[in-house]
């Protein structure tokens, strides 16, 4: 049983620290993708009719620049995927890992050209892109996307875990341990490269399924997807979903420019990039439909916070409420806020989740065109304001005012009427828990402090198997969750705590979460 409850772990870490390795190259694209933003709105016709001054030669080369790198991290996705998986993933020789991963994306390309080289497969320029094929690095390979990164990049690190301690005889001395991982690397995705053209028909056909389901779903398509999105976050989930949805036919396929492109937030960019109208089928799984929650919802669930609060309590949590509105509206980053009413009212929670999927849903219906990744007021003015009124930008903040009265009124009804211990209500017995949270949380000089006091909540380090970060929370794998400490983490900042199962552990702290990682391991070490 207790071999089944390891294994069962294992799988939880995995994915979990899958998702996690997701957001490297999410986030570089979520900045690069400002940058074409930027370039793109001030050298279109219609600003430039607008603002007569862009109309500059040296301008517009400054402009032209800026778009052209921003194209950069939409252009080797897929390489970036086959990189940061390993390296995100692989505990030590992190480097050796991310090499490896390099090694692997381009010798399992290189093997898919001779294949297809010696089976006489090997598609004519001009019909390219109907055949499925496309150039990869300068190689002619199968258009395998953001998944081809992510299949070398997975292989990769389970090759890296078995063999960087690897020993070989001593005359083979010299190629063991990590210097293996890259050699054994490109053996076995050399083997791989010749496998793939054989199955790829049946990936293709399980992706295609998938998108045919979320488009037969018509509006309702978004709304699974914005929901669905909420639904796995408590676990840390979601970004698989997301990746699936922005990077490959799921997401939907679409010709831009002669080139066949799949993926919706790969459309957008390519569209955007391209100069050419955006498509609304894309940007429905984008940016528009956060907006409504992230930018009005969730800053009104604060308002009802702070206003159903015992008077006396509101000092006190100003702080925590204001820095977990400027997450959400400015950056879209959420948890601050959810882990504030997830645990105490799990009902509120899936009122959240409803809610978000319909303003996908919604923003999708009345034809609002805002693409990118985050959902925040940058991604409001640079992609919708900046773009001009085809997006139909100005709808968001109607909508968006219908959204912050429907979150504000529910969440205050609900907190009231259940007398629900949101921050500033808690018992006596509470409250000096709560304070010492906003406390710790209010002060960046004290998160060596903090990280002491949540490792010795989380049973010391000798209790700690794997310890790991996202945007806002901790990743754990501990060896004995009767260790954990729930009220002491919450005492010293924990928003809120996640028991995945037996071992895997998700402790939620917030936007400083990577420095109090950091302060930890030091104290572990």
């Amino acid at each position: 049983m207790k071999k089944k409850e390891k294994k069962s772990s294992k799988g939880w870490e995995f994915f979990q620290g899958l998702g996690k390795t997701f957001m490297l190259p999410v986030a570089l694209l979520a900045f690069m993708g400002l940058l074409l933003g930027i370039g793109s709105s001030f050298t279109s016709p219609t600003t430039i009719e607008n603002l007569p001054f862009l109309d500059h030669n040296v301008i517009q080369i400054i402009l032209r620049f800026i778009s052209t790198i921003g194209g950069f991290a939409f252009t080797y996705l897929p390489l970036l995927f086959a990189v940061a998986i390993p390296l995100g993933l692989a505990r030590k020789e992190k480097g050796v890992a991310a090499f490896s991963g390099l090694v692997g994306y381009i010798i399992m390309h290189l093997s898919i050209n001779f294949y297809l080289t010696e089976t006489h497969k090997l598609a004519e320029a001009d019909v390219m892109r109907q055949q499925g094929q496309s150039m990869v690095l300068g190689i002619q390979s199968l258009e395998m996307g953001v998944l081809g990164g992510i299949i070398a990049g997975i292989i990769v690190y389970f090759l890296h875990q078995r063999y960087q301690n690897v020993k070989l005889p001593n005359a083979f001395a010299f190629f063991g341990g990590s210097r293996f991982v890259p050699i054994i690397t490109a053996i076995i995705m050399s083997i791989v490269g010749i496998i793939i053209p054989m199955i790829w028909p049946f990936f293709t056909m399980i992706i295609n399924g998938i998108g045919n389901l979320i488009s037969g779903a018509g509006a309702f398509g978004p709304f699974l997807f914005g929901a669905g999105e909420r639904l796995l976050l408590p676990f840390g989930l979601h970004h698989i979903l997301v990746a699936m949805i922005r990077f490959t036919e799921a997401g939907g396929t679409a010709v831009v420019s002669g080139d066949t492109v799949s993926g919706a937030l790969n459309i957008f960019y390519a569209q955007l990039k391209n100069g050419g109208p955006i498509s609304g089928s894309a940007t429905a799984f984008l940016s528009q439909g956060k907006m409504p929650t992230f930018m009005f919802g969730l800053p009104a669930v604060a308002l009802a916070i702070y206003h159903t609060a015992k008077p006396e309590n509101r000092k006190k949590i100003k702080g925590l409420l204001i820095s977990g509105v400027v997450a959400t509206f400015v950056t879209g980053i959420t948890e601050p806020i959810e882990f504030l009413f997830l645990f105490v009212a799990p009902a509120l929670y899936g009122i959240h989740v409803v809610l978000t999927g319909l303003g996908f849903m919604v923003m999708a219906l009345i034809g609002v065109r805002i693409g990118n990744t985050d959902g925040g007021v940058l991604d409001f003015f640079i992609f919708g304001i900046l773009q001009g009124n085809y997006t139909k930008w100005y709808l968001v903040l109607l909508v968006g005012a219908i959204w912050f009265a429907l979150y504000y009124f529910i969440f205050r009804y609900a907190i009231l009427k259940f007398n629900l211990k949101t921050p500033g209500r808690e018992d006596e017995t509470e409250e000096s828990a709560t304070e010492s949270k906003k406390e710790s949380k209010a002060s960046n000089g004290k998160t060596g402090t903090q990280a002491a006091e949540l490792l010795h909540a989380l049973g010391g380090a000798s209790n700690i198997e794997s310890l790991d970060n996202c945007i806002t929370r901790l990743r754990l794998v501990v060896d004995d969750m009767n260790k954990i400490d729930e009220p002491k983490l919450k005492k010293n900042g924990a928003l809120g705590v996640v028991k995945l199962d037996a071992h895997n552990l998700q402790v939620i702290i917030g936007t400083q979460v990577n420095h109090v990682r950091v302060e930890m391991d030091k104290l572990m070490e």
